[in-house]
């Protein structure tokens, strides 16, 4: 490691940065929860290290949350199918590890520890790892340090670096060497992405392009969807399903008045709204935008359905499922932060729509660009590309099939993953 960096950021950076942090902790419930749970992670990690047979391998996993853990499950579930191996997920936020500790693919499952330099070195003794593999970006210094000075190998899975970023700037960039320097395997999504990780002090060998995860796993899971029966069969005949995905009140401030108006314009429209988080006071505040326009009913209460022209999604965790259903659907965030995932429309071989923040979306950008979506930036645009669409089965399917090609033509990542973990272990 480079020492004049080892100092700066254990020396400068962290005694400024963690006070801050356990400062955010008495506002932020995550922050808190995080810090709280970690004061029994090294206990819970001795028990749970001694019923494992350590004679076999260990293969480390670790995502920063839940999204980039949904990236390593087929890539885990294969490893656990072919490989008499022990795997350990890990992960830094509350969130990923919460909904992660009955996962039954793996052996271990914990917080990663803060990343000081003696927590880092006593969790690497315990777990023992002989690869660790990172998903996407959540690498850590003292961790990266400590594992090329262990000589313990270690790939970066679906790793991504734009043109344009930060971690290429002058000082940025030395700092990030040290990182990388160390690193068995980076596994980019992309050809673009290799290039600008040779940017960095790496062997060229020691990068290569072999696709997203996501779509391998976007595509497992509509398997098993398509089978989840939400509805009755035939409840949705004859009618035309525009599903609303993960929705905030700034895409809904564009979208429903379009929505109002071509329900009371075509009466075969059914609207299914899900709420990005579906608290009871968005469930009745949205309940109460639509009354005296249109009808609604809440999932829970599907057994009671009467023809309303909007169920609004009152479960997490069938969005997926729910894009099935779908003649068309929206996919939402794309008006506030950043846009959520288009490619679990798309798997069905459906138009996606969505705002104009989509740059945090290299799926979302290609998919534009191939035509299988649609940017609405305004009320007029929305209503007049959702009649556009309802009215036109050969532009629908035209979109649809595009969508279909770009998910179904990526899929395979997880194979050539799986090579280059088989040769470092």
């Amino acid at each position: 490691m480079n020492k004049v960096w080892y100092y700066v950021y254990n020396f400068v950076i962290i005694p400024i940065a963690f006070p801050l942090f356990y400062f955010a902790g008495l506002f932020h419930h995550k922050v808190k929860k995080g810090i709280k749970d970690r004061k029994k992670l090294f206990e819970k990690l001795i028990i749970d290290l001694a019923g494992l047979d350590r004679s076999k391998k260990m293969v480390w996993f670790h995502s920063s949350s839940m999204g980039e853990f949904e990236q390593a499950k087929p890539i885990i579930e294969r490893l656990r199918l072919e490989k008499n191996v022990n795997i350990a997920v890990t992960f830094y936020s509350p969130s990923g590890y919460d909904n992660s500790l009955n996962y039954p693919h793996a052996d271990i499952v914990a917080y990663l520890p803060f990343d000081l330099p003696a927590p880092t070195e006593r969790f690497l003794r315990l777990l023992q790892p002989d690869l660790v593999i990172f998903m996407r970006y959540d690498i850590w210094p003292n961790l990266m340090w400590q594992l090329d000075k262990k000589n313990i190998k270690s790939i970066i899975v679906d790793a991504t670096m734009r043109e344009n970023s930060k971690r290429k700037w002058f000082i940025a960039k030395d700092f990030h060497d040290t990182l990388y320097k160390g690193v068995s395997k980076i596994l980019t999504v992309s050809k673009s992405d290799t290039e600008n990780f040779l940017f960095f002090d790496i062997k060229k060998e020691n990068v290569r392009a072999v696709g997203d995860t996501r779509f391998d796993r976007v595509y497992q899971k509509s398997l098993y969807a398509k089978n989840y029966k939400l509805f009755p069969n035939n409840f949705f005949k004859n009618k035309k399903v525009f599903v609303f995905g993960s929705s905030w009140e700034s895409d809904e401030e564009v979208i429903l008045p379009a929505v109002v108006k071509l329900i009371k314009e075509m009466k075969s429209l059914i609207l299914i709204l899900v709420p990005h988080e579906p608290t009871v006071q968005r469930l009745v505040k949205l309940e109460d935008y639509f009354a005296n326009k249109t009808t609604t009913v809440r999932f829970s209460y599907i057994n009671n359905y009467n023809g309303e022209r909007v169920i609004i999604i009152d479960s997490i965790g069938i969005l997926l499922t729910l894009y099935h259903y779908a003649h068309i659907a929206y996919v939402g965030g794309s008006f506030k932060q950043g846009i959520h995932n288009v490619l679990e429309p798309a798997v069905y071989g459906i138009p996606v729509l969505f705002g104009p923040k989509i740059q945090n979306s290299q799926e979302a950008v290609v998919l534009l660009k191939k035509g299988g979506s649609i940017i609405l930036k305004n009320k007029e645009a929305a209503y007049s590309t959702l009649k556009n669409l309802l009215r036109d089965p050969k532009l629908r399917n035209k979109m649809g099939r595009i969508s279909h090609d770009y998910v179904h033509l990526n899929i395979g990542a997880t194979d050539t993953i799986l090579e280059e973990i088989y040769k470092l272990i």
